[in-house]
């Protein structure tokens, strides 16, 4: 009788030691996959105005104008990251020049923040994306990073730029000639300024 007694007793002993065991893995377990982020906190991407390119506007000082007079126009691709782009081929010009020009204007929405860290927002996210770009950064504006690439005789500029503002990147590449660098980076940062003025 005794011994069915001791049996019990370290029966119900081990029954309470798994329980507490599940228990505190549970805990463990919960601080380690953290609470789930309601949807509700993560922001959305902002919409980008559906006009932005007319927005930016004219872009003829950048370019060359054509045999038949007329400057190409920003055309508009997408929607939720929107791209302006215009060409001005060397064969429909007056003189051997040339130039293309793409305004990439992208918004970044929240996410979780993972491991029970409050969900991060949407300026957040474009921080840690801007902040991986393998890019040259410029020393006198954290917000802006570029590369700068020459063609053969130093005529020919290509200028990629990447500016930050926010929940918003802004990619401009600027090719362009004949023309001098700082004209080149002159010319891309300026677009992407009036691109971001204008996402707003």
């Amino acid at each position: 009788m005794a011994r069915v007694t001791t049996m019990a007793s370290r029966l119900v002993r081990r029954t309470a030691i798994a329980a507490g065991i599940a228990v505190v893995a549970g805990l463990g377990l919960g601080f380690a996959a953290g609470k789930p982020v309601d949807p509700k906190d993560i922001l959305p991407a902002r919409h980008l105005p559906a006009d932005l390119c007319d927005r930016i506007g004219d872009v003829s000082s950048l370019l060359p104008k054509a045999s038949n007079g007329k400057t190409p126009e920003l055309v508009k691709t997408g929607s939720t990251a929107i791209r302006c782009s215009v060409k001005a081929d060397e064969t429909a010009q007056t003189t051997y020049s040339s130039a293309t020009l793409d305004i990439t204007v992208t918004p970044y929405a929240g996410k979780d923040g993972g491991a029970g860290n409050p969900p991060l927002k949407p300026a957040q996210v474009a921080r840690q994306v801007f902040e991986r770009r393998a890019m040259t950064a410029d020393p006198e504006r954290s917000n802006v990073k570029r590369v700068t690439r020459a063609a053969t005789g130093g005529q020919s500029w290509t200028v990629t730029l990447v500016e930050l503002h926010a929940d918003l990147i802004v990619q401009v590449d600027y090719t362009a000639q004949p023309i001098e660098r700082q004209a080149a980076e002159s010319a891309a940062l300026a677009m992407a300024d009036r691109a971001i003025w204008e996402a707003k």
